[in-house]
């Protein structure tokens, strides 16, 4: 379970440890990656830049680590909030430089076969957005095809978590930001209730398969 947000008290984090109690309901251990809480850094360097002559690259202590780590799970489940219509810096920088070459792609049989993965990304846009569509869209691309496909994965799933936001946001025709009022009280409690409702229904979906 990989959480990529910089708070522990976030929805990101919360939306993480209510997926991970739903999996070990379903008889799954859980480990645990806090990105930011374990000082994940995503900057690339010198000792982990991919070598194209040498697959068999040692890499740094920090990476090899994260390696094993990913090599021990049979499913691996990635939280974050949607930036950009993309994960945020601190996840694609540990894809950067722990999904690395030689072990995560470059060989005939990638390391990481049959493995599956499950992206929950959590977006301020409310559901009825039309960009909604398009994010979902990109995500998928970019995440299952770009990313988890390319290493071997055998299954991949976004799930895309919309109305993550307190404060209504959709674009108009023209492509202004509208923020509309905080939700309060018993229409708060509604809005999360449901959102842990689809978080749930996803995880329960992919653990079924």
């Amino acid at each position: 379970m990989v959480v990529a947000h910089h708070r522990t008290d976030s929805l990101t984090r919360h939306t993480a440890d209510r997926a991970a109690a739903r999996l070990e309901t379903a008889g799954y251990r859980i480990d645990l990656l806090d990105l930011h809480t374990e000082g994940f850094d995503p900057r690339m360097n010198v000792a982990d830049q991919p070598d194209w002559g040498n697959r068999e690259k040692t890499y740094s202590d920090e990476v090899r680590a994260h390696m094993q780590r990913i090599v021990d799970a049979d499913v691996v489940v990635a939280v974050f909030p949607v930036y950009w219509q993309s994960v945020p810096a601190l996840l694609k920088g540990w894809i950067d430089r722990v999904w690395n070459y030689g072990f995560a792609y470059g060989r005939s049989r990638p390391r990481l076969t049959g493995k599956r993965m499950l992206w929950l990304g959590l977006a301020g846009a409310t559901a009825d957005d039309p960009v909604v569509e398009g994010m979902h869209s990109i995500l998928e691309t970019n995440l299952s095809e770009g990313i988890a496909y390319y290493c071997g994965f055998s299954r991949s799933t976004v799930g895309l978590l919309t109305d993550a936001e307190e404060r209504p946001q959709r674009l108009d025709a023209e492509g202004n930001l509208l923020v509309g009022e905080a939700v309060t009280g018993a229409e708060r409690e509604a809005q999360y209730a449901a959102l842990d409702r689809r978080a749930r229904e996803f995880v329960d979906r992919f653990a079924a398969e």
